[in-house]
């Protein structure tokens, strides 16, 4: 009986994005707060948000659905500081979509439209 050695020289590496970001960070380009930047987004948030979260999820590759799911809005903005590379937490995310749900819609709007 013979007996096959194969030896590992590299471990295999995931496919899966993380969303921890250490090098090559970035801020969100206006703040949470900063909702009369964009006059037609805040106009959108305020009166039609359902809408501005079916475009920003539509923007980001996902579903119009979404922003419908309980905490999808906290995972969209996860997902959204790791495609732009934006520091922060889910934590972060947490809080400013919990306290100040319009606001950080408008900040997610007003970055895809900076970002492209």
């Amino acid at each position: 009986m013979a007996f096959q050695s194969n030896v590992v020289s590299s471990q295999p590496q995931s496919s899966v994005t993380s969303y921890s970001v250490t090098s090559g960070s970035s801020e969100w380009s206006s703040n949470a707060c900063d909702c009369c930047e964009d006059c037609g987004i805040c106009l959108c948030a305020t009166f039609v948000p359902c809408i501005l979260a079916c475009k920003v999820a539509q923007d980001n590759g996902d579903s119009c659905c979404v922003p419908f799911l309980p905490g999808a809005m906290i995972a969209l903005r996860t997902s959204l500081r790791g495609r732009y590379r934006i520091s922060g937490s889910v934590c972060d995310d947490w809080v400013v979509m919990v306290c100040l749900p319009f606001c950080g819609l408008c900040q997610m709007a007003r970055e895809q439209k900076i970002r492209g």
